[in-house]
């Protein structure tokens, strides 16, 4: 009976270590545009990776859920944006795991319309942000960008904004008047 109870301790916390290395890729279409997204989640490390690659506005990102993080790597300016992830308007990384399972997203909290504006302040050391956004980065200037909170009226140039979005649900604008942007 003992090496049945630690054979049973054995399975149970053998377990959630493999689950958690749990590695999901997927490529699609977005609705409306000219291209694909490939997206690669690594839950051991908490992080989605993203690549879109549509013609009219191209940018690859990771979000990073262990620190919070949000980096996009815009190539049409050439910059990448760092932001903090605001975890409660954000969809958990599980919703972006059931969204890319089931090709449906109208179940899951919609971001349209976050907005973050890019900060004059040049990030010069990417090492202390992990070693995928220091990768995404590598060979772009990089800018500390600060969410709007809702309600709040800028007075930004609407050109100055980068449109980007993840699957059909998560849309962000990322606006600045930063050289490079």
């Amino acid at each position: 009976m003992s090496h049945f109870i630690a054979v049973s301790f054995l399975v149970i916390f053998s377990v959630p270590p493999y689950l958690a290395l749990m590695n999901i890729s997927d490529s699609h279409l977005l609705d409306g545009s000219v291209g694909t997204q490939i997206i690669h989640i690594n839950a051991y490390r908490g992080t989605v990776s993203i690549r879109d690659n549509n013609v009219l506005s191209e940018w690859d990102g990771v979000l990073d859920y262990k620190n919070d993080l949000l980096v996009a790597k815009l190539f049409s300016k050439m910059a990448c944006v760092l932001a903090k992830m605001d975890q409660e308007v954000f969809p958990s990384l599980d919703d972006i795991i059931k969204a890319l399972g089931k090709r449906a997203s109208s179940h899951y909290p919609s971001t349209h319309g976050l907005t973050y504006i890019v900060l004059p302040i040049r990030i010069k050391n990417l090492t202390p942000y992990g070693v995928p956004i220091k990768d995404l980065c590598r060979e772009v200037p990089t800018y500390f960008a600060q969410q709007q909170k809702e309600g709040t009226v800028l007075a930004i140039d609407p050109d100055s904004c980068f449109e980007v979005q993840l699957l059909s649900f998560m849309g962000l604008s990322i606006c600045g008047e930063t050289p490079g942007l």
